[in-house]
């Protein structure tokens, strides 16, 4: 294996969560159902979900529950969050890839719209938070955030990617004039996140970890020159 920290050149990488380290899908539509149920409202199958879902999730909620105040779908939704018995597992290549990264001394953080308090008990039961130097949870907008998640750590863009499975991801990248990777694991399926041009897409974090090993400049394998 090629070693790209023979170049000296360190990495940082931003992970969006859901549909990108753990598949929580299954949680997030029977929580989303819950809400539903609520209102009287049809309950969605996985597929048209996650034709349909996308954040931020306010705008989901405004073409659907128009009528009901964010605070209280939120609390429905973090109540059906809680009853539900579906499991989240890590997305199978996740943790290698970690692994991986942090082999070659890359900076990881984690960017997620996921409420903090849940995200906080996934990571630690999950194990994944040894990997992470930080993480930024409960942020509705990724937009608004980027830029000082970017400057405040300190990042170079040209050597920054933000890993993600949903349009939101990728167009946070492009907002914070960093490359994405958009993954097909998650949310949004392949000709959704084409539309909004990621850096690289990519079947899922094996493929990755795969091109990376096999290079000695990551900008190779991303399509960038630096």
């Amino acid at each position: 294996m090629k070693n790209n920290t023979m170049s000296g050149e360190k990495w940082n990488w931003i992970f969006d969560w859901s549909g990108t380290l753990v598949d929580d899908m299954a949680l997030v539509i029977c929580a989303t159902n819950h809400v539903m149920r609520i209102y009287d409202r049809p309950e969605w199958e996985r597929e048209s979900f996650r034709r349909s879902f996308q954040l931020p999730y306010v705008e989901f909620y405004k073409e659907h529950l128009p009528n009901v105040e964010l605070d209280e779908l939120e609390e429905h939704f973090r109540h059906g969050f809680a009853i539900s018995e579906e499991k989240v597992p890590v997305l199978p290549h996740a943790e290698e890839f970690l692994h991986f990264l942090h082999a070659q001394k890359s900076r990881m953080f984690v960017l997620t719209s996921m409420c903090a308090q849940a995200f906080a008990e996934q990571e630690c039961e999950l194990k994944l938070n040894q990997y992470f130097e930080k993480t930024y949870a409960g942020v509705l907008d990724k937009r608004e955030v980027i830029g000082e998640i970017i400057s405040s750590n300190g990042l170079d863009p040209k050597r920054t990617i933000f890993v993600g499975d949903m349009t939101h991801d990728v167009e946070t990248a492009h907002h914070g004039g960093i490359y994405s990777a958009g993954v097909l694991t998650g949310y949004n399926h392949r000709e959704v996140l084409e539309s909004v041009k990621p850096t690289i897409l990519l079947e899922d974090l094996a493929e990755f970890k795969e091109m990376l090993s096999e290079s000695e400049d990551w900008h190779d394998v991303i399509g960038v020159s630096k």
